[in-house]
């Protein structure tokens, strides 16, 4: 017994939703996080020479993690970097490290 068209999508889709928290975060929202670093920071994380911000590209996940932590605990100090770490979860900075870790110099 086939499936009417709308409904087989609708299953799909209810299929696709639930398994999501398996896979993490899609792609593209990662990604999108990463890029609100690019103003700064520059495209996919490397900065334009001459820069006096460092290039997030190929920066070990942990040692970015340990920053984006101490920015947000105000441990470390920044001009803008404290404010802009508080508006992330922590398994958003966890992604935005991991991200730039796999990120080619």
């Amino acid at each position: 017994m086939s499936l009417p068209r709308p409904r087989f999508a609708a299953s799909l889709a209810a299929l696709v939703l639930a398994a999501a928290p398996a896979w993490g975060s899609p792609p593209l929202q990662v990604a999108t996080l990463a890029a609100t670093c690019a103003n700064c920071h520059g495209t996919q994380g490397r900065a334009v020479a001459g820069s006096p911000l460092p290039t997030l590209a190929g920066m070990p996940s942990d040692a970015m993690l340990a920053q984006l932590r101490a920015f947000r605990a105000g441990t470390r100090p920044s001009t803008i970097m404290a404010q802009l770490s508080k508006g992330y979860s922590e398994a958003q900075l966890e992604q935005v490290a991991e991200y730039f870790a796999r990120q080619p110099r």
